[in-house]
């Protein structure tokens, strides 16, 4: 299996090429050169499997010979063995066709624990086995930076610096980038949105001479492991559901698009999906280009679900070269004409996007309603970003079973939470300290070269 850049001009790799690189040195997102399938008997056999052994079956066909089967069977069973739920990723029935897919049961109570808890299994067996060190940089709208920094903590060959915006991701995010005490995490606390973050960390790998001097690497959805492991809990949702002798359609909270395009790969694998909902709140960009055709920035907007408080959805790259037949060239046109601030997608690679994408926004309003509704008619406490999914999802129901992703436990944003329903939900018993430890972080300034000095100061090499 090889990896290539959806701007067309970075070397090819190998699968743990691609997953230790991240960003390709053209700019662009490594992709498999194909996407593996499987076939329906394949499919409807995983209704008798474990959790592990669904994502074995569909992420080894992506991996190459990176791993033996033993060793890879090994690493995900290391990556789940401290999750809060047998199940994994179990599923909830809120009405008669629209199920709730619990993904906060990882130790950071987050979907991201799914993919960067065997990121980290599978970064530190490439390592150990190539005797190499790396230095991961990542930019975090609140739940990536806390699942990475659990994953690696501790870690003998790789330091971590998760930057993140000052004042915009909510207190039990922020402490749970902030409190843990290992040496080799390091939490950066910018002056600026999510979009200055993430544009740093492109920065940072576009800069060849520091890329190789820190040996950088990265963990963001830009790298293709964290998106295979998010395809896993497609199929095992489904096939719960009757897959692939049924359809079933995903409605997804999403601000940089990677979960919902984990869907997309899912459904060229061969799993029977009718619809793929794409649900943003106020800073409704894709929405907005699924509705239009332009993807045009217009600013960030504060919301009480700041993970989706983006408007350059890095992931969506890797939809747009699908849709421009794997032109790279066109795409790297178009990622040009985005730092003018956007650009008109084709109409051929338009109606592609909405052939396989819909889409909604919910605002705050819409948003805390949906928490408050779904808490007095269902019992369940819905963090601000599901309540989002929930809201959307509820105007595409129909005869097909939808599964709305629950993308965080509501204890993750108490003040949200509790404004909508007067309840605030208590952190799981091993978390019950976390207010109570100390904290650790550095304030920087949105420049590139304060940050690299930081991170070049503090590195062990």
């Amino acid at each position: 299996m090889r990896y290539i850049s959806t701007r067309g001009q970075a070397p090819v790799l190998t699968f743990e090429q691609a997953m230790l690189t991240g960003l390709a040195r053209d700019g662009g997102l490594y992709l498999p050169e194909s996407i593996p399938t499987l076939t329906e008997a394949q499919i409807a056999a995983m209704a008798g499997m474990s959790y592990e052994d669904i994502a074995f079956t569909v992420m080894r066909p992506f991996i190459g010979d990176t791993f033996s089967d033993d060793q890879f069977k090994q690493l995900i069973k290391q990556a789940y063995a401290d999750f809060g739920h047998a199940a994994r990723a179990p599923l909830v029935q809120l009405d008669s066709n629209h199920f709730l897919l619990e993904l906060f049961h990882g130790p950071t109570l987050a979907f991201k624990d799914f993919a960067m808890q065997l990121i980290g299994q599978m970064f530190e067996a490439a390592l150990t086995r190539s005797g190499d060190r790396v230095t991961i940089v990542g930019a975090t709208s609140g739940d990536t930076g806390s699942a990475a920094m659990e994953a690696f903590r501790g870690l003998d060959a790789v330091d971590v610096f998760i930057l993140y915006p000052h004042g915009r991701v909510s207190e039990v995010q922020r402490r749970q980038m902030t409190t843990p005490s290992e040496a080799n995490v390091h939490a950066l606390a910018v002056d600026g949105d999510f979009d200055d973050c993430q544009a740093a960390v492109k920065d940072m790998f576009n800069d060849f001479a520091f890329r190789e001097e820190v040996k950088l690497a990265g963990v963001n959805s830009i790298n293709w492991g964290r998106v295979l492991a998010q395809v896993v809990y497609y199929f095992s949702s489904a096939v719960s559901l009757g897959a692939p002798h049924r359809e079933v359609s995903f409605t997804v909270p999403t601000g940089n698009f990677g979960d919902i395009f984990a869907g997309y790969i899912a459904k060229q694998m061969g799993l029977p999906i009718k619809d793929l909902v794409v649900a943003t709140n106020m800073n409704d960009i894709l929405h907005r280009t699924l509705e239009t055709g332009a993807y045009t920035k217009e600013g960030v907007t504060p919301t009480i679900s700041p993970s989706m408080d983006i408007q350059v959805s890095s992931n969506f790259e890797r939809a747009l070269f699908y849709a421009y037949d794997q032109d790279g060239a066109t795409v790297a046109g178009q990622m040009d004409d985005l730092k003018g601030g956007g650009f008109q997608i084709s109409q051929g690679a338009y109606q592609m996007l909405k052939d396989t994408f819909k889409s909604g926004r919910a605002s705050e309003d819409q948003t805390s309603a949906a928490i408050r509704s779904y808490n007095a008619r269902h019992g369940e406490l819905l963090c601000p970003h599901t309540a989002v999914g929930t809201h959307v999802a509820e105007a595409h129901l129909g005869a097909t079973p939808m599964i709305t992703l629950a993308t965080a436990h509501p204890a993750k944003f108490p003040d949200a939470v509790s404004k909508a329903t007067g309840i605030t939900p208590p952190l799981p018993q091993r978390m019950a300290d976390l207010y109570d430890r100390p904290e650790r972080v550095t304030r920087v300034s949105n420049t590139l070269a304060d940050i690299q000095a930081i991170i070049k100061e503090r590195i062990t090499l």
